[in-house]
């Protein structure tokens, strides 16, 4: 006979009611809910969804992403792969897709899960299994095991799994069926602790989690599989019964305890002739007797399988929320400073320090592997694509009073600062400074790794060669092709058009190669400069194909030296050409030092790599007789110097004492060039230690970039050039004192390299200190003309006097500084720093009122001569008569709005180096202007600067050596 059974449908808020036919047990009539999982699994979604948008309100870039992998086409799989994507849709997950041949092996697929896991996009990664016949159990579970365990969001990890069977840890992530099923019944409202919970099946997908679940809840659990036997009696005495065999209607009413909670996981297929497919969709359990016992059961559908999806959602979310914070919350683990009050030399100290592993320090900074390309132990580059990222941050410029030969320690201060925004003080900190030049290094002003306990290391690496990038702007300019340079290059095309006709000329620019003739690339500039629109080279006429093929250049205009990475007086003016074979074509030239070379300045004021490629075929090399500017795409050189300079356009990644980041990158002087780190170093640091929207103010990240010698130089070049192609500006700069260095402007003796130091210099003199403040209140009253927040650090030696510390504290303060700091970092590392960098902190809140010094638009001389006269106190400026004839050319060029990048000494503001303190009463004579067009700006050479620096009577090398038994470098200081 049938009676009536009424039931529910349980969701997570008790809906609805309706009633069906189904069989009485033992003649009575029962009452069942059925636990609607499509409502429930709704409800979940609705809550990731709410959560995503309460995120984003206070973070509007944050978006989780879900990835799936799946292999071929399996009809089944690719329904549950749509399912998977509209709900990430419905909830604002996004949602990518990677669907590889069916055929793909395992290690192609862990290949894309690689790429996944490096990714900081994605969120989670589900691999859709299976992947095919041809990959065997073993097979998934190294794509499984491939997968990040803080991506994993399908919890089939080991790391995840064996997690979830301990009761003293807690996974990442819980697969999602074993979680919908435990979710399920927990909206029963039926106690879990306590019960008796038979589980059917053992798989590492379902029953083993599920049974680790239950337990972890403080239930009694039994598994069963298919070797269990009395398997019905078992059955019976469960309180909650989990099924997950995959048998088509296997558990019967009459096995179940009165009032058991059933939820089944079984998704099989029977013959049904009823329906349009002939077959329809059941579960492990026999539904409708079951729904007579049961107090509640899950439906198949209707059950498990949406809620196992909102799952997903879930663990998607929640792994967006845990890689959303560890990225905001990352830290760099400082190392310990052993602090001697005896101070050894720095390449004592640098050699006793064991640098962090530059991986360790990448993962520190939140730099991901394919990122990063090391360059052995404690060195490497960075890709830049960091640049894709979105933050904001401080920027903060260091540069110092007017050197003097005592040196003011702006490098040692610039590390040691970030030693203490870093490690002392947490902040994300990043110094960006220049490669040294080995000119330099081995001549007398030795290495710019900073000094004391506040240096770059590996010290020697970082001054010698580094990762090459100097050798490859050498390289660039030096070796062309076949050891042709752009200097090389013009001479040698002067001296095929003085020895060959047009035709010829032209054959040979434009050769025929089996049958064919056409232009190379990089001619369609020229050919487009020259108003041709032509591509095929035979329909030139022949009047084309001689402005075409013939630069005609003017000797005389050659502006191009040849570049060395040394000090070498006698390669500033030389003749060439003067072997026979090139047949009486000389010419007098010259050597530039490497760092003063345009190539240089150009990587250090590139954006990107097509921006360089660009500058580098802009650059002007000569004129030619017409009046025109002869570029180096004129002379087909851009490409090769391009891919000379491909790896050198990614800053080098290193670290402090203290192991906190610093980027190195580009070398220019601030004497001849420009004089700062590169603007990609910066940009690289500024999104690394940068905030998020919705970030409070206590996590703001600090970039300290340097600027070569005084304010008057590498800070002015920085404001007026660098600020202007990069369109970042800083916060503040700081301006480096010492009170030796103050003494010599304050009229204290002149300073002889290896004999002992004046008293002066030793012992306490107010008088003559006062007098040299003079020095660094012109600089803080520069600065102020950009309206930049100035901090001065005065950087402490042992033999200053407390009096003259606050005599320099207070002159900084009464001249226009937000704030004077006496800064100990040289004795005492990052922690000498920590008043320093807190004032730092303190100054830098608030807007910047950043402004350039002039406008571009004025006439080249005018632009000249407000530097002069605003930052240098001249009464004005003469130029040559070979200066005002560059300025014609330039100008008629189309050149006179580049910004002025001045070549002087760094020793005066003035262009003579005797002139100290803050000198008056002077005219800055212009012995030359030169163009880099490339780099975008034009450069008057003052006095008597020479673009090439000499050895002196004792240069540096004579200190630096090996020593034999551990082939470490000695002698660098």
């Amino acid at each position: 006979m049938l009676s009536i059974v009424r039931y529910r449908i349980l969701s997570s808020s008790h809906l609805s009611t309706r009633r069906m036919h189904t069989p009485a047990v033992n003649g009575l009539e029962s009452s069942a809910k059925i636990i609607d999982g499509t409502a429930l699994a709704k409800s979940v979604r609705d809550g990731v969804s709410a959560r995503i948008n309460c995120f984003r309100a206070t973070y509007p870039r944050f978006q989780p992403q879900l990835a799936i992998v799946q292999a071929g086409q399996r009809p089944d799989s690719t329904v549950y792969v749509r399912m998977k994507a509209k709900a990430a849709e419905e909830v604002g997950i996004k949602f990518k897709h990677i669907n590889l041949p069916a055929e793909a092996s395992v290690d192609d697929v862990v290949q894309v899960v690689q790429k996944l896991n490096a990714d900081e996009q994605i969120s989670g990664i589900l691999v859709q299994l299976p992947l095919g016949e041809h990959v065997k159990p073993e097979g998934e579970r190294l794509v499984t095991e491939a997968v990040s365990p803080e991506k994993d969001v399908d919890g089939f990890h080991a790391y995840n799994i064996g997690h979830l069977s301990s009761r003293a840890s807690v996974p990442l992530f819980a697969p999602c069926t074993p979680s919908a099923v435990v979710r399920l019944l927990e909206s029963t409202g039926v106690p879990i602790s306590g019960s008796n919970t038979v589980i059917l099946g053992r798989s590492d997908i379902v029953g083993s989690p599920v049974a680790s679940m239950l337990r972890n809840r403080d239930a009694t659990v039994t598994q069963c599989h298919s070797h269990t036997k009395n398997i019905e009696a078992i059955i019976k005495n469960a309180d909650i019964v989990v099924s997950a065999i995959g048998k088509p209607q296997f558990i019967q009413g009459a096995w179940l305890k009165p009032g058991a909670v059933v939820i089944d996981v079984g998704i099989n297929y029977v013959p049904d002739a009823s329906k349009k497919s002939g077959q329809r969709l059941v579960g492990d359990v026999d539904f409708p007797s079951a729904l007579a016992v049961a107090s509640h059961i899950t439906p198949v559908p209707g059950g498990v399988g949406p809620m196992t999806v909102a799952m997903l959602m879930e663990n998607t979310l929640q792994s967006a929320e845990r890689l959303w914070n560890n990225s905001r919350t990352r830290k760099v683990k400082p190392l310990a400073l052993k602090i001697l009050e005896n101070v050894p030399s720095d390449i004592e100290i640098a050699m006793a320090q064991t640098p962090k592993p530059i991986t360790q320090l990448a993962h520190e900074i939140g730099l991901l592997p394919g990122e990063l390309e090391s360059y052995g132990k404690y060195k490497a580059k960075v890709e830049l694509s960091v640049l894709d990222r979105w933050r904001t941050v401080k920027m903060e410029n260091t540069s110092s009073i007017t050197p003097t030969p005592l040196g003011e320690g702006k490098s040692t201060t610039t590390i040691g600062l970030a030693q203490a925004l870093g490690a002392e003080l947490g902040r994300p900190a990043f110094a960006c400074v220049r490669q040294p030049s080995q000119g330099p290094t081995f001549g007398i002003k030795g290495g710019a790794a900073g000094g004391g306990y506040s240096q770059i290391i590996p010290m020697d690496e970082f001054n010698l060669h580094l990762t090459g990038d100097i050798h490859a702007v050498t390289a660039a300019i030096i070796y062309w092709v076949l050891h042709s340079s752009p200097t090389a290059a013009l001479d040698a095309r002067m001296f095929h058009e003085a020895t060959q006709s047009d035709k010829a000329l032209y054959n040979r620019l434009v050769p025929t190669q089996k049958g064919k003739r056409e232009f190379a690339p990089l001619m369609f500039k020229r050919l487009k400069k020259l108003g041709i629109d032509k591509t095929d080279p035979n329909e030139l006429t022949p009047e084309e194909i001689t402005r075409f093929a013939r630069l005609d250049i003017d000797p005389c205009t050659i502006t191009w030296n040849r570049v060395m990475d040394t000090n070498d007086r006698f390669l500033r003016r030389l003749t060439i050409g003067r072997n026979p074979t090139e047949q009486g074509h000389e010419r007098e030239t010259g050597f530039d030092i490497a760092v003063a070379s345009e190539c240089m300045a150009v990587l250090a004021l590139t954006t990107g790599l097509e921006d360089m490629r660009q500058r580098l075929g802009a650059m002007v090399v000569a004129t030619s007789k017409q009046g025109d500017p002869i570029t180096a795409d004129d002379i087909g050189v851009s490409g090769a110097l391009a891919v000379l300079m491909k790896d050198a356009i990614k800053p080098n990644l290193m670290q402090t004492l203290q192991g906190t980041p610093v980027f190195v990158h580009a070398g220019p002087f601030a004497n001849i060039a420009h004089g700062n780190s590169s603007i990609l170093a910066d940009r690289v640091a500024l999104k690394l230690a940068g905030t998020e929207e919705g970030d409070s103010s206590d996590r703001v990240g600090y970039v300290l970039t340097e600027g070569g010698f005084g304010a008057d130089m590498g800070m002015e070049k920085f404001c007026n050039i660098k600020c202007r192609v990069s369109g970042l500006t800083p916060d503040a700069t700081v301006i480096v004192a010492t009170t030796r260095a103050l003494k010599m402007h304050g009229g204290g003796p002149d300073v002889t390299p290896g004999k002992p130091l004046h008293d002066t210099y030793t012992k306490e003199d107010l008088v003559t200190l006062k007098e040299g403040c003079k020095n660094l209140v012109k600089h803080i009253q520069n600065s102020r003309k950009f309206g930049i927040k100035v901090i001065v650090a005065i950087n402490q030696f042992a033999s200053d006097t407390a009096a003259e510390l606050a005599l320099i504290h207070d002159e900084a303060c009464a001249g226009g500084a937000d704030a004077a700091v006496v800064s100990n970092h040289w004795a005492e590392g990052g922690a000498g720093a920590r008043a320093l960098a807190e004032a730092v902190i303190a100054t830098c809140e608030g807007q910047s009122d950043f402004k350039f010094l002039y406008d571009l638009n004025l006439p080249i001389e005018e632009k000249i001569e407000i530097i002069c006269k605003e930052i240098y106190g001249a009464d004005g400026i003469q130029l040559s008569e070979l200066a005002k004839k560059q300025v014609e050319t330039y100008t008629r060029q189309g050149y006179s709005n580049l910004p002025i990048c001045m070549a002087k000494t760094q020793y005066s503001f003035s262009h003579d180096p005797k002139l100290k303190g803050v000198p008056t009463g002077f005219t800055v004579p212009i012995r030359a202007v030169r163009l880099s067009a490339g780099a975008g700006f034009l450069y008057p050479i003052l006095g008597d600067m020479q673009t090439m620096p000499g050895l002196g009577t004792r240069p540096g090398f004579w200190e630096v050596g090996l020593d034999p038994d551990t082939g470490r470098v000695v002698g660098l200081f």
